[in-house]
């Protein structure tokens, strides 16, 4: 036995830490310093769902029901992922219209009814308070296991002296908590600052003392995951009892188990509190949205192997529940004991404070204020303040609610494990969702249809849920569950008209939806709906619109006196100031008898709903103003016309960036134009330049020997030789000219052969051997491709290689000339290079020697003798020319020579059929 009074100090020193933390988070939050302003602490707030279920119950049910527990967290982890925006637009509603609570928000999308949100609060009450009893009892039996191990200590047998049982006082305690840190203002939609900052703080207690456990049991009771799972292994029974084939269900349990619990995470009440009401910044959802699936794989990646600990341990690890205090009990260990009891403390305490909160702003505004409204005996009109009357109100239902599960705690049996309780509550907040979620996306869903949704809904859930659990803890007979009500085998409540094969949640999950659903569509198609029911549609489906959000919807008239009057009764002083500063008239010369604008009243209404709840405010401000909300056509006609103007604005905008773009598409064709008109000139230029050249050489020399009869015979035969060489320059320049315009204007026809290149190559080497052999110049040819065979044009294939060939010759070396020309395959292609030992071309005229009537002169070099000049259009012909035939051409460094080296490249071709082998040749150099 450990010492109590240790751990009680322990127990009520975390308590008090607790209220210090928030103390100093509503104190920063007063300077203006928030310390809830963060994405992170947004999403350990949320972590609130992670309770004693998930504490200890997560473990509990892996024994049970092998790795189903992981469904109980994959589906928030979905709904985060997923359907984040679908958050941010019930944040944005709520905080528009100043909704304090799920029933809140249900009641004002179906037209701020009362009747609405009293049926959500009932539901809410009754689906929670067993699940905050759970709390209690798992606060309670940790505590006795932690005293008094290893004493068996099961569920029910928690002290029966409500002043004797430690679970009474932790409740009185968290009740004086909630008091203090829930309640400090009135309006129940202003973030509980401190409160929240604690949350958070208890978020991270309970993971680290998971974790902890965690690692001691995987680390230091065994050596590692390695080790436990073999050692897991040796029982076949283990491995079967965490396997798939034992989830409850099988495959259908397993989807209706994920639905279920992604449901519940956007529908319990202490989810949408701290979700969407205690969201302070929308912005921080998106962040939210993986952080918080990151602290569920964290928190429940030690399940498994805590629970095959325990399996192993066998009867010293008592219930599986217990397993994650226990199992450090067992090692005779003291201090982690004590940190994994505070864990499990900070999940209870965090869900009991953030519930409790919830459902007492629920009951407050939608159960007790609309009854207080209406009951006319107490006179609520002639009291001037009822500021203290709310926050008293809303104080006794925190106590009230306490006790409801402090009550159900003491009485409840031992028939549920955490986890079972858990899934029950689970199933009834997921009832909220249809009413929740088809509101939300379509206009035609009804306030009857909602209602009698919710209602079919939740007798479904009592019938196949809630019901049988007390058949089972003895509070009635079993026959319930085995014949059914009345004997009628069809109303079993565990086999609903038959059906089978499905686990108890799911089943229930299916029935309850069909009915909820089927009831909503159904009845939604023979019911109308009010004029203020179709405009709160119409804010709910378009909220992520800003403007409709703010559409004022009242044409009534009331005076600034009687709505101050109004709003200072149930405000108070300070409030209604802050309310009507901005509405002061000019000069401070407004009368109380002045009318108030419709935006006043539209404020007014909103400040009333964050204390009081839409259905209350709207009945309030109806006491006061004369005529009602703008009819539908009037509200419509303004959310139409916003509609209108965004999506005019939207098309403009469209159309203003598409004349952008196409201005700036002619800007750049015009820029083209431009250019090529630029070039055409500068080639039209050139092209009579390069044939002005020859044609008056002809023209001189031909004068000469016309006016010159005497000429001598060796000057005549030169100036007839120059006029032949220069005729025949004319000639390949019209020639060449003729072949470019073809290139550029795709008119070029191939005749495609399959050739061997090398013998292409060599019959050009052949052809100009004799240029050559005149200029001193020695041509190499090697090659090493296998089948060097391309689909080529013969005659165009030569005209680029001679090109190629005389180009090195001419800018050979003088007097010592070398050309080389290597064959080679380089992939899918054949490379041809010719490089001579001349200067060679600098890397900025390597491309430039394509452009047309370019010439490269190297140093002072000479033409070689006999060699006419060119014409500058060799190259780009040969590249147009290489192009046609899938290749390329270019320039590139030097290699073995040093000059220019110029490479021509040519897809491959598979040899024909007929063609010879040419291995033995191919690694010799050509002479």
């Amino acid at each position: 036995m450990r010492n109590e009074a240790i751990v009680l100090v322990v127990a009520f020193g975390y308590l008090a830490l607790l209220f210090l933390i928030a103390a100093i988070g509503d104190r920063r939050a007063e300077q203006g310093r928030s310390l809830i302003g963060s994405s992170s602490v947004y999403a350990l707030s949320i972590a609130v769902y992670c309770t004693a279920w998930t504490f200890y119950g997560s473990v509990g049910r892996a024994t049970e029901a092998g790795p189903s527990f992981l469904l109980i967290y994959l589906g928030p982890t979905l709904a985060m992922l997923c359907g984040w925006m679908l958050i941010r637009k019930m944040v944005r509603i709520a905080r528009a219209q100043r909704l304090t609570s799920i029933a809140d928000f249900i009641s004002a999308r179906y037209g701020k009814s009362q009747s609405i949100g009293a049926l959500v609060a009932l539901i809410a009450v009754i689906g929670i308070i067993p699940y905050i009893a759970l709390q209690l009892k798992a606060i309670t039996v940790s505590y006795a296991i932690l005293i008094d191990y290893p004493a068996q200590t099961s569920l029910q047998h928690a002290e029966s002296l409500f002043f004797a049982d430690k679970s009474f006082w932790i409740a009185l305690v968290l009740a004086v908590f909630i008091i203090l840190f829930g309640t400090r203002q009135l309006d129940a939609s202003e973030r509980h600052e401190g409160m929240v900052t604690a949350i958070a703080f208890e978020s991270l207690i309970k993971l680290l003392a998971f974790l902890a456990v965690g690692i001691f049991v995987t680390f230091v009771l065994y050596q590692g995951p390695v080790d436990l799972f073999a050692r897991a292994a040796e029982d076949p029974k283990l491995l079967h009892l965490l396997g798939l084939d034992n989830v409850p269900g099988g495959a259908a349990g397993w989807v209706g188990l994920l639905i279920l619990s992604t449901l519940a995470f956007l529908t319990l009440p202490r989810q949408f509190q701290v979700m969407v009401v205690e969201n302070v910044d929308e912005r921080h959802i998106k962040r939210a949205s993986w952080l918080f699936p990151l602290y569920l794989l964290a928190i429940n990646i030690f399940v498994i192997p805590v629970a095959l600990a325990g399996l192993m341990l066998g009867e010293a690890a008592q219930t599986p529940d217990s397993f994650v205090l226990t199992l450090p009990l067992a090692a005779g260990l003291e201090f982690l004991p004590l940190l994994v009891f505070i864990g499990g403390l900070s999940a209870a305490t965090g869900m009991v404070i953030v519930e409790t909160i919830a459902l007492s702003t629920m009951i407050s505004n939608q159960l007790v204020m609309p009854l207080l409204l209406r009951w006319r005996h107490l006179h609520l009109d002639h009291l001037y303040d009822l500021s203290g009357w709310l926050l008293g109100i809303r104080r006794v239902a925190i106590l009230f609610i306490l006790f409801l599960g402090y009550l159900y705690h003491a009485l409840i049996g031992d028939s549920y494990s955490l986890v079972t309780i858990g899934l029950v509550s689970f199933a009834a907040a997921a009832q909220f969702a249809p009413a929740l979620l088809i509101g939300l996306y379509w206009r035609g869903a009804t306030r009857i249809a909602a209602a009698a949704g919710l209602m079919g809904g939740i007798l479904v859930w009592g019938h196949t849920l809630l019901i049988p659990g007390f058949a089972q803890s003895g509070w009635l007979e079993m026959s319930l569950i085995t014949a059914g009500p009345f004997g009628i085998e069809a109303l079993r409540p565990y086999q609903l008209f038959g059906l089978q094969g499905l686990d108890i949640y799911s089943h229930s999950l299916f029935w309850s939806m069909l009915v909820n659903i089927g009831l909503i569509l159904l009845v939604s198609q023979f019911t109308q709906p009010s004029r203020l029911e179709q405009t709160q549609a119409v804010l709910f489906t378009d909220a992520l619109q800003n403007e409709h959000l703010h559409t004022p919807v009242w044409q009534g008239h009331t005076s600034r006196g009687e709505l101050r009057q109004l709003v200072h009764r149930y405000l108070g002083a300070q409030a209604t100031e802050r309310l009507f500063a901005p509405f002061q008239c000019e000069g401070d010369l407004c009368d109380d008898q002045d009318p108030a604008p419709s935006e006043m009243i539209h404020q007014a209404e909103k400040q009333l709903a964050g204390a009081l709840g839409s259905a209350s405010a709207r009945v309030l401000i109806n006491s006061v103003v004369r005529g009602e909300a703008l009819d539908l056509q009037a509200v419509l006609s303004i959310l139409d016309t916003t509609s209108q103007t965004l999506e005019y604005n939207r098309r403009l905008e469209q159309k203003s960036e598409e004349l952008t773009r196409i201005g700036q598409e002619l800007k750049e064709a015009n820029d083209r134009l431009r250019e090529l008109d630029r070039l055409k000139d500068e080639f039209v230029a050139m092209v009579s330049h390069e044939l002005r050249t020859p044609l008056t050489s002809i023209r001189a020399f031909a004068e000469i020997l016309r006016d010159t009869p005497d000429l001598p015979a060796t000057k005549r035969q030169h100036f007839l030789e120059v006029i032949v060489r220069e005729s025949e320059r004319l000639s390949r320049l019209i020639e060449e000219i003729l072949d470019l315009a073809r290139l550029e204007s795709g008119r070029m026809t191939l005749n495609l052969q399959k050739l061997n290149l090398v013998e292409v190559v060599q019959q050009t080497r052949d052809a100009v051997a004799r240029l050559y052999e005149d200029g001193g110049v020695t041509l190499t040819f090697t090659h090493q491709a296998q089948d060097p065979w391309v689909s080529a044009d013969p005659d165009r294939l030569h005209q680029v290689l001679i090109n190629l060939l005389e180009n090195a010759r001419k800018f050979a070396k003088t007097g010592a000339g070398e050309v080389s020309v290597s064959l080679s395959q380089v992939g899918r292609h054949l490379r041809l290079e010719v490089e001579d030992n001349g200067e060679g071309i600098p890397e900025s005229e390597r491309e430039k020697v394509f452009e047309k009537f370019h010439q490269v002169e190297q140093g002072n070099q000479a033409r070689p003798k006999g060699r006419p000049r060119g014409t500058g259009l060799g190259l780009p012909i040969c590249r147009g020319i290489v192009a046609h035939h899938g290749g390329r051409l270019w320039i590139d460094e030097p290699a073995d020579l040093g000059g220019a080296n110029v490479i021509l490249e040519l897809p491959r071709i598979p040899p024909p059929a007929q063609a010879q082998d040419l291995d033995a040749v191919t690694t010799e150099p050509s002479p």
